[in-house]
């Protein structure tokens, strides 16, 4: 009788679970490839575009959102952990970190937007009197055979009387009609060991305060400076726009994920083996097709900063130094970052990755949904920044650690002495004598000698 009921409960429990197993493929694994990122085509700008901003809050003071830097390279951290209640608690764990370069940007204009029920619409902009040429550049396609006559005018009518009415007289407008102001900010590409001379332009939302608060801060930065510490602080979350690196025209293998046809298939394997029924007569878009892979504009959320540092330039020194490691070294790793180089602006130092190759203009922006979870809150204590070299697996921190170890590799140069003043020798004297080598031994020859017999014989 035990074992009837034992065999009859195996059945039903057998009968439930065939009856809710899944029937189809495509029910376990739907498809290869998020048709969430489509359409996969090339980006339109090089650099990552802001769409949308974060929420105008009145009773915080006046700040920018936004801020532009450079893909230097990746290093790793170690870091105390400060989460009570976790096993990790006060003990070390190692972090990948990005290093960006952000130079100061240059603010040289303001711009002003009326909300309308179809979305924001630009009321009016005010420039600055002086555009820097790495700016002016940006306006040309070719900078070389232009005549570089952008913005004379405009710096003409700013000097005249009448030209300063009609400027209060778009400043006014500003503080009175719009109600979101953004600041015109370029990069100063100078500054940053790149081939390029043209500086990225781009648009910063001003938050916080009244409309004419706002107003007064974008001009009164005019032609002036703003650094990433400016902008962010440590600890703080921020939002990454940038394109992807580019990889060409790949197919459905690397492109979606697609598993390879079997080994006798006929005409290829690498392939999608039906990309549709008879209807509809059409290919569907969320068939996979081999096309442009990379090159794509990505959002990411939620990066914290690790830490923002001062550059060289400036004259601080031992940028990468920390309590824990009295080390003096910059940033910079030894041999300087691979398909970059050093790093002397002010930097900002991101967890995980960022998308995009090296010398790539980044779009950090304050992040737009933080996260209010109880471990967003942990204040990062790093305790070494790896500075060894890059190229294949390094050993060294610092020069003066290899140094150390190898020694001077080759010897100093001796000082040249003062040449005394020699008489002129005598006829006799100025025998000229050649060392050569005949059967190992070192014979020595006079040069006036006509069937070169030796004279001495040196040994071997």
């Amino acid at each position: 009788r035990q074992m009837c009921i034992r065999d009859r409960y195996q059945r039903r429990v057998h009968g439930i679970l065939k009856k809710n197993r899944m029937s189809h493929r495509k029910f376990e694994h739907a498809r290869c490839g998020s048709m969430g990122v489509c359409p996969r085509k090339r980006a339109r700008h090089h650099h990552g575009k802001i769409r949308s901003f974060p929420k105008d809050d009145k009773s915080k003071p006046v700040h920018l959102t936004a801020f532009l830097g450079y893909k230097a390279g990746m290093t790793h951290v170690v870091r105390e952990v400060t989460r009570p209640g976790s096993k990790r608690h006060q003990k070390e764990v190692i972090d990948a970190v990005t290093i960006l370069e952000c130079a100061p940007m240059s603010i040289v204009g303001v711009v002003g937007y009326v909300e309308t029920p179809r979305g924001l619409r630009a009321l009016t902009t005010v420039w600055a009197e002086h555009l820097s040429d790495e700016c002016k550049r940006r306006f040309y396609k070719n900078w070389y055979k232009s005549k570089k006559k952008a913005f004379t005018k405009y710096a003409k009518k700013a000097a005249d009387p009448k030209g300063k009415k009609l400027r209060e007289r778009d400043i006014e407008r500003l503080k009175r009609y719009c109600q979101v102001i953004r600041v015109i900010a370029h990069t100063q590409i100078g500054k940053i060991h790149l081939r390029q001379k043209k500086a990225h332009l781009m648009e910063i939302q001003v938050n916080g305060g009244s409309v004419k608060e706002k107003v007064e801060f974008a001009l009164s930065k005019f032609e002036k400076d703003v650094r990433v510490g400016d902008v962010f602080q440590q600890n703080e979350f921020l939002d990454i726009m940038a394109v992807t690196k580019g990889h060409g025209v790949n197919g459905v293998v690397k492109r979606f994920g697609v598993r390879r046809l079997p080994r006798k298939t006929h005409r290829g394997l690498r392939k999608v083996a039906c990309v549709g029924g008879w209807h509809p007569e059409r290919v569907m878009h969320t068939v996979a097709r081999a096309g442009q892979m990379g090159y794509h504009h990505r959002s990411e959320r939620n990066k914290k900063v690790y830490k923002i540092g001062l550059g060289t330039r400036y004259g601080t020194k031992n940028n990468a130094k920390t309590e824990a490691d009295p080390a003096e070294k910059n940033i910079t790793p030894l041999g300087g970052f691979p398909h970059y180089g050093e790093v002397t602006e002010d930097y900002i130092m991101i967890r995980g990755g960022v998308m995009g190759t090296k010398k790539r203009a980044i779009t950090l922006r304050k992040a737009i949904f933080p996260p209010t979870g109880r471990r967003t809150g942990e204040t990062i204590n790093i305790k070494f920044i790896d500075t060894a070299s890059k190229i294949g697996h390094g050993r060294f921190q610092t020069a003066e650690e290899k140094l150390k170890f190898f020694g001077i590799a080759k010897p100093v140069a001796p000082v040249a002495e003062e040449k005394k003043e020699v008489a002129p020798a005598t006829k006799a004297q100025s025998l000229t004598l050649q060392f050569t080598y005949h059967n190992q031994n070192c014979l020595l020859y006079t040069s006036d000698a006509a069937d070169d017999t030796p004279c001495v014989d040196l040994g071997g």
